[in-house]
């Protein structure tokens, strides 16, 4: 080995002793939902598609935190493309990976020439250096997989990109002239202070519509998200099951029992935050 991988195995292990061992995942890369890779891809600063070109088992003390069953590799990767990084990453890079061990126990390979899809953040001050922003941040590389990787983080940094919930705010329902008509809205706090509401809107004869409005205007004509979306990924796995008290302070008895039912007619119409890692 090179005399300065030395100081790499210091400092990269360091990192990865701070993820907890449940952060391994629980299924293989291959059972990753959308989710999974959503949860993971928008914290990553640096996304590559990289060719293993080195890849070496450590042990003893340079294997110090590893959990059981898995087995941590010292890699060098060429990179085949860039799929994030502001300011570029250099042709070959080089991080620590813990790789669960296979269904004997025994360490799973990493052959010279695999594929995978790393996510990461530059390691201060060591230019070719990375680290895995989790554990199973070595993704398999698939085209499939790198296309909907692409498609999460082009939604992200896009200028429409919705923002991210951090919670519930009021919530109102307006009764219509006629019986059986009625709208609720429900607005939602977001990281950077952008407008979201939920609007759910019911006719008589009709069956109830619900749509998300990103802006002050409710555009009736607005559909729910499409599932594996990012929007979708922002309310299915942010949003809790049910409405908070303080979101129905302002609301009677009636309308606040109208609005929790309209609320979970939007929750059922997300559907489940389906995950697979641990």
């Amino acid at each position: 080995m090179r005399p300065n991988r030395l100081t790499f195995f210091a400092a990269a292990a360091a990192v990865l002793i701070g993820f907890p061992a449940e952060s391994q995942p629980a299924n293989p890369a291959s059972a990753f939902t959308y989710a999974d890779l959503a949860d993971i891809a928008l914290k990553a600063p640096v996304a590559a598609h990289v060719r293993i070109r080195e890849a070496i088992p450590l042990r003893g003390e340079r294997a110090v935190g590893v959990p059981p069953g898995v087995t941590r590799y010292y890699v060098e990767a060429e990179v085949l493309s860039l799929i994030r990084g502001e300011r570029g990453i250099p042709e070959r890079v080089r991080y620590l990976a813990d790789v669960p061990n296979d269904a004997r126990g025994r360490a799973r390979k990493l052959e010279r020439k695999d594929q995978y899809l790393i996510l990461a953040a530059r390691v201060p001050g060591r230019g070719d250096e990375l680290s895995l922003v989790a554990p199973d941040a070595q993704l398999p590389y698939t085209p499939a997989r790198a296309d909907q990787l692409r498609a999460i983080l082009s939604a992200a940094s896009g200028a429409d990109a919705p923002p991210a919930v951090t919670g519930i705010g009021r919530a109102f329902h307006v009764p219509g002239a006629i019986p059986g008509e009625s709208e609720t809205q429900i607005f939602l706090q977001t990281a950077n202070g952008d407008p979201i509401s939920l609007v759910v809107l019911r006719r008589p004869g009709q069956t109830p519509r619900w749509a998300v409005a990103l802006s002050e205007i409710v555009d009736e004509a607005a559909a729910p998200p499409q599932p594996d979306t990012l929007l979708w990924y922002r309310l299915a796995c942010t949003l809790p099951p049910s409405l908070p008290r303080q979101s129905l302070s302002e609301a009677d008895p009636a309308h606040a029992a109208a609005i929790q039912t309209d609320y979970r007619l939007v929750m059922e119409g997300l559907g489940p935050c389906a995950r697979n890692r641990g």
